[in-house]
Order: C-alpha cells, then sequence, then structure tokens
C-alpha cells in the first residue's frame, strides 16, 4: 500500500524519542531571537498532530494541514480526548489553500523531503507565500544529502514497541538523493499470531543550493539555516538542517 494508511496508526509509537516538548521550547526560543510574534500559526504537514497540539497548549493560535486523512483522523481524536479546538485539514502541501493569510508556517518532521519532485516543493513554496502574511515566517527542517547518503542509504532498522514490531528498509538512488522506504509492521493478535501490514513511500534530499533557489523564486528570502533543533551552523555533516525563511515586507 502506497501513502501512509497503515504507518498513521504506529507513527506515534515509532516516533516517541522525537522530543515534541523541545522541538516546540526551540520555536519559541527562535520565535524570540527573531523578534517574531507567532501570530496565527499553520502547522504544515502537521501529521498525527503531536507538535501542533503542544503549541496549542501554549496558548498558541495553531491550526494543523496534512495530505493523510489517516493521520489527521488520530490527530483529531488526541485534541478531542485533550478538550482542545484545533481545526485540522486535509490538504496536500503542493495545493494549499486557506481560508485566509497567517503569520508563521511551520513544516517539520523532514516533512518537505517527501516531496519527491522538485516541481512539488516549487509548488508547495509558492503555496506558503502566497498565504503568507509580508513579514512572515516560513521555518522548516530537511533530511540532508548527507543523511541520505550516509545514515538512510540502503539501510535496514527494525524498532520493537509495544504495539508493533516493524522492519524498516531504505534503497537508495545516489543519482537523485532519493530513498525509497518499505515498512513492515507485524501486530501481535491472538493466540500469538501477527498480522502483516505494509507501507511503501520515498525521501528525496534536497542541496543548499536548489532549496535556496525554490525559495527565492518562491518569493521568500532565507535569513538562517541551522544545524536541526539548534543555534549552531550547519556542517558538511549536519544531518537536519532548518531553514529560515521570510516573506519580504513590513
Amino acid at each position: 500500500m502506497s501513502g501512509y494508511a497503515y504507518f498513521a496508526a504506529y507513527y506515534d509509537a515509532l516516533t516517541h524519542n522525537v522530543g515534541y516538548l523541545q522541538q516546540a521550547d526551540y520555536l519559541e526560543q527562535l520565535f524570540a531571537r527573531l523578534g517574531h510574534q507567532p501570530g496565527i500559526v499553520l502547522d504544515l504537514a502537521c501529521g498525527t498532530g503531536s507538535l501542533t497540539l503542544e503549541l496549542a497548549r501554549r496558548g498558541l493560535d495553531v491550526y494543523g494541514v496534512d495530505g493523510s486523512a489517516q493521520m489527521l483522523s488520530v490527530a483529531q481524536d488526541k485534541a478531542a480526548q485533550e478538550g482542545l479546538s484545533v481545526l485540522f485539514i486535509c490538504q496536500p502541501m503542493q495545493r494549499l489553500d486557506l481560508f485566509g493569510t497567517v503569520n508563521t508556517v511551520l513544516c517539520t518532521l523532514d516533512s518537505v523531503n517527501h516531496l519527491t519532485r522538485q516541481e512539488d516543493v516549487k509548488r508547495a513554496f509558492e503555496r506558503v507565500t502566497l498565504f503568507l502574511e509580508p513579514g512572515g515566517y516560513f521555518i522548516f527542517d530537511v533530511n540532508s544529502v548527507y543523511k541520505h547518503q550516509q545514515v538512510l542509504g540502503n539501510h535496514t532498522f527494525v524498532y520493537d514497541t509495544p504495539g508493533v514490531f516493524c522492519v524498516w528498509q531504505n534503497t537508495l538512488t545516489a543519482k537523485t538523493n532519493r530513498v525509497g522506504i518499505h515498512l513492515d509492521f507485524f501486530v501481535k493478535e491472538e493466540a500469538g499470531l501477527y498480522r502483516r501490514q505494509q507501507e511503501d513511500f520515498a525521501e528525496r534530499a534536497y542541496s543548499d543550493e536548489v532549496l535556496t533557489q525554490l525559495l527565492t523564486s518562491a518569493g521568500l528570502q532565507v535569513r538562517q539555516r541551522f544545524d536541526g533543533y539548534s543555534f549552531h551552523p550547519v556542517s558538511p555533516q549536519s544531518e537536519r538542517v532548518l531553514y529560515v525563511a521570510q516573506k519580504p515586507g513590513l
């Protein structure tokens, strides 16, 4: 199966070590460094809404958009359980169509890498610019070319969690920095039997030159780049790069 239909059910268990509290702390520090009032915040490609909900708990006016209805179903259930009123909209990034403008757009956990066609990245950036207020910020992270080549590569990873056993297999196409990802989920059922489910998708890494050119052509200016969720400069071995881009104005 292609997409995130099965992955959505196990996503939170497999990403329990992400550290959404620390990620939200960092973003608040970044806003302060920029002298930026986040205002209305869009969490683009929000997945199961973990970061969206953490920001909502902190009083931010935030809503989420994701292309997977299954991911958003999990997000809505989590919001309902906490009594949080958060809007979630099902749209792909490259066809973003909002009701009005926002002051801040966030796109985390290498979601941009899931756009494996450069034209789709271009369109997504253009849609962000369209709905971003002048002076607003687009903050996103990507897996680097280094990480695709040296860390993800053709490697296999195994995750053994209480809810699911997952085998994650990567296939690297070095010429395009594209990693095909095949997931096998094994879920324990009665009588010691396991039910197997499969999911396939891909990520593509883009060079800084390509991303900067696409941002510029979309009408955004790169203000800063950081080594992941830190305030350290990017190095050749940076596995995750965080971009701070701004729509000129004000």
